[in-house]
């Protein structure tokens, strides 16, 4: 049975909420089980999940104000069609009320929930849509009656320690930034085509585009119809998805150098492996490590898209275990981290509400864990890269400064001389690799260089 973007959403929301999993995660399952009723329907259902987890706590206000029957008390299903059917009214002006009430009562049909239910969210959203002129703006921050954290839609916390570290003002304009819809970024594989003749080759296509402000092979799209593969040049491999700061934290590995040996220890999808192989001089090579089967598959996948597939040798296994087969040692070795992901909640809206203070020491031992077995792989006045996308001390610096009182032949090197000389502001007195999340449109990330004294 086909379905429409609503119910997915709705489907999606359900399960994510229900399973405290990835909504990312959640959308592939439900995808597969749920086939839409129209293709092109996909970036709809995608734009109502990810608008819906930004603004949820928003969303939930104005439910709360005209509902008698208490939040806590609505079956989360229930809850997540009011939801959807609410931030339709309030975000898309393209659509109208009728569409995004009567979808969401259909949607609720179609679920087979009970005909009161349906009855239910269909009252509450036409007496919400009749009063739409008094709903309050999402953007506006300055109503204390409302817990501000409430009104930046992130919960307490992230926005106390963001607010103790960054200041108030700066924390309240990392939040809002985090709501907003950032820009798709691109990195160009220079390898097939420039730069110029890819924003060239959207522009025919009807397709705003720009240069990234800071990574020299950067690409911005500011408003994206449709899914990313069905931009010209994808299925050709002239770019990859991939935000500045990821990129620029890539270039700490360099200069590559001729005859040399890497290794990325921590290579998921594959974005920092597939810019990693294109920037290898001649007689240099390239490893990735991958222990999930998955991820696995879509590395493959992006290897071969982008034509990097026969500088790669691919190891589907834990980087310890490789460590015991000892494949090493390495000239160069980058270990992205496992991380709480809070330098990247624009992207990923879902984060903000799946993690807890608790992650942030839990991701900190398992990135001890990986720069330790790391250190054991490289060579002699080889270079390991340790990045996050986190802004949080105890996945970075703290770990770096662990690292280094255990490792007297380590020492930190200066990022500075390793980034283009407009990215020199993102480099602190300590030589770390910072951006903030939504700063200069970047994400949040972190980097930092450690250098293994030569015999």
């Amino acid at each position: 049975m086909k379905h429409g973007a609503r119910f997915i959403a709705i489907e999606v929301l359900y399960k994510w909420e229900e399973s405290g999993q990835t909504a990312d995660l959640v959308m592939e399952q439900c995808l597969k089980r749920f086939p839409a009723a129209d293709p092109r329907d996909s970036h709809l259902t995608l734009a109502l999940v990810y608008g819906v987890i930004r603004w949820r706590t928003f969303l939930d206000r104005i439910v709360a104000g005209y509902s008698t029957h208490p939040l806590r008390k609505m079956k989360i299903r229930t809850l997540q069609a009011l939801r959807v059917g609410l931030f339709q009214l309030v975000f898309m002006d393209r659509i109208p009320a009728s569409a995004a009430i009567n979808e969401s009562v259909k949607a609720m049909k179609a679920a087979r929930q009970p005909k009161w239910l349906a009855n239910f969210v269909n009252g509450l959203l036409r007496s919400i849509d009749r009063n739409r002129e008094n709903l309050p703006d999402p953007w506006d921050v300055s109503d204390s009656s409302v817990p501000i954290h409430d009104r930046l839609n992130h919960p307490e916390w992230i926005f106390e320690r963001w607010s103790k570290r960054f200041g108030r003002e700066k924390a309240v304009e990392i939040c809002c930034r985090n709501n907003a819809q950032p820009p798709l970024s691109l990195r160009v594989n220079t390898k097939a085509i420039t730069r110029n003749q890819l924003i060239e080759k959207f522009s025919q296509a009807g397709i705003s585009a720009r240069p990234g402000e800071f990574a020299p092979e950067s690409v911005r799209i500011e408003d994206v119809k449709g899914p990313v593969s069905e931009i010209p040049g994808y299925e050709e491999g002239f770019f990859a998805v991939q935000d500045e700061a990821a990129q620029l934290a890539v270039f700490l590995m360099g200069p590559l150098q001729r005859g040399k040996r890497y290794l990325d220890g921590c290579a998921g999808l594959g974005g920092k492996t597939c810019q990693l192989a294109g920037m290898l001089p001649e007689k240099s090579s390239v490893a990735a490590v991958e222990p999930g089967n998955q991820r696995i598959r879509l590395l493959k996948e992006n290897l071969g898209r982008l034509g990097f597939s026969k500088y790669v040798t691919i190891y589907n296994s834990r980087l310890e275990d490789l460590n015991r087969e000892e494949r090493g040692p390495y000239d160069g070795i980058l270990i992205d981290a496992p991380c709480s992901g809070l330098g990247v909640i624009r992207r990923h809206p879902d984060i903000r509400w799946n993690r807890s203070l608790f992650d942030l020491s839990r991701f900190h031992d398992i990135q001890i864990s990986l720069v330790d077995t790391a250190a054991d792989m490289l060579s002699p006045g080889g270079c390991l890269v340790f990045t996050t996308c986190s802004m949080e001390p105890e996945e970075n610096e703290e770990v770096v400064r662990d690292f280094l009182a255990d490792h007297s032949d380590f020492s930190l090197s200066d990022c500075n001389e390793f980034l283009p000389l407009s990215c020199r502001r993102f480099v602190d007195k300590n030589g770390f690799f910072r951006t903030i999340s939504g700063e200069h449109g970047l994400d949040g990330f972190f980097g930092a260089r450690l250098i293994r004294a030569s015999l």
